[in-house]
């Protein structure tokens, strides 16, 4: 009887040690490995889309990134992650179309000009296409503020997973730049090609953005010089004209320069703004002791979605689908192509 008493105590006391072993084994082996149903459901829809072949430029490689991803990083390169949620869905559902349109044409020919790795990718992570960052230059970028600003950044791209900005059925050239000068751009007078949906529209509360207005001084003979070398024009300034050897001659709907005169040539305000890296073609001069001085008005472009102003409507209530509809005209939101949307990754 003892004997039994004591082979049941055994087992039990085994019983007892094994069940605890066998579920921490279990939950060694779950596969959220620590992360909770949320962060898992996340996990889920960034990596949902088609894959999106980047060239990343430091390190002169191609990386394949599910668009949804692709979309968070570029978002959180091209807009300050502490702007209002509507405005970074804006942000996204402009990024989207923008990749979309360019995944739909597979017209990859711009990267053949960089040659090597690049001509085997569908972008760029610069300017050239959209600014792309990876989670690592992310880390680095945001410090501290990391998981605050991925957390916003990541709910804006889930909250608009897999919606385009279409015109009659087909997504747009989601142009869009940081500050308008108070009205944005035709396409055409800063393009070269006419987008019924890009058209010049009054975009008045960017003053309020810190990058309205910006100042920048040359040397006249600096001046003179970088337009030469930009556009291959050489400049003669007849003795008599004074000051009046600079004068604009044209301006767009939107209030940027079209053309103006500069001694005996004529330049676009474009070639002005590029060959001077000024921060936009609305500008004005004074000249003083062989210097002059420009102040510009707006950053960027001027064509499409002010983010700025996105940001401040925001600000005002407006909804990111409201923004889009003001800054796109006649546009509709709505689900990218299913066939590409279940296009094979590879």
């Amino acid at each position: 009887m003892q004997k039994k008493l004591l082979l049941i105590a055994v087992v039990l006391i085994g019983v007892m040690v094994a069940v605890p072993a066998i579920l921490v084994s279990f939950d060694h082996d779950d596969p959220l490995d620590g992360k909770s149903p949320s962060d898992q459901d996340e996990d889920i829809s960034l990596n949902a889309g088609p894959e999106i072949k980047v060239y990343l430029t430091k390190e002169k490689k191609v990386k394949k990134i599910p668009m949804e991803r692709y979309i968070r990083g570029v978002v959180a390169a091209e807009m300050p992650a502490d702007f209002h949620l509507e405005a970074l869905k804006a942000q996204a559902l402009a990024a989207r179309t923008y990749i979309v349109d360019r995944l739909l044409r597979g017209d990859y020919e711009d990267m053949k000009a960089r040659g090597g790795k690049a001509t085997k990718a569908y972008v760029t992570d610069t300017v050239d296409h959209q600014v792309y960052l990876t989670d690592e230059q992310l880390k680095e970028k945001w410090g501290e503020d990391y998981e605050t600003y991925s957390n916003r950044v990541n709910q804006a791209v889930k909250d608009t997973k897999g919606q385009v900005i279409h015109y009659k059925g087909k997504p747009i050239y989601a142009a869009f730049f940081s500050t308008s000068n108070g009205k944005t751009e035709n396409s055409e007078d800063y393009f070269s090609t006419s987008y019924p949906y890009l058209r010049s529209v009054p975009s008045p509360w960017d003053k309020a953005s810190p990058k309205y207005k910006d100042q920048k001084e040359f040397k006249l003979k600096e001046f003179t010089r970088r337009l030469t070398e930009s556009t291959g024009k050489q400049i003669s300034v007849p003795a008599s004209a004074g000051n009046g050897w600079i004068k604009v001659t044209e301006r767009t709907e939107g209030g940027q320069i079209s053309k103006i005169q500069v001694g005996d040539q004529v330049f676009t305000g474009r070639q002005i703004r590029e060959a001077l890296d000024l921060s936009s073609a609305d500008f004005e001069w004074s000249l003083s002791n062989g210097q002059i001085t420009l102040v510009t008005k707006g950053y960027g472009h001027g064509v499409g979605m002010s983010q700025w102003g996105a940001n401040l409507l925001a600000n005002r209530g407006k909804k990111a689908k409201e923004i889009v509809r003001y800054y796109y005209q006649g546009v509709e939101v709505t689900q990218m192509n299913k066939k590409l949307a279940r296009k094979e990754k590879g």
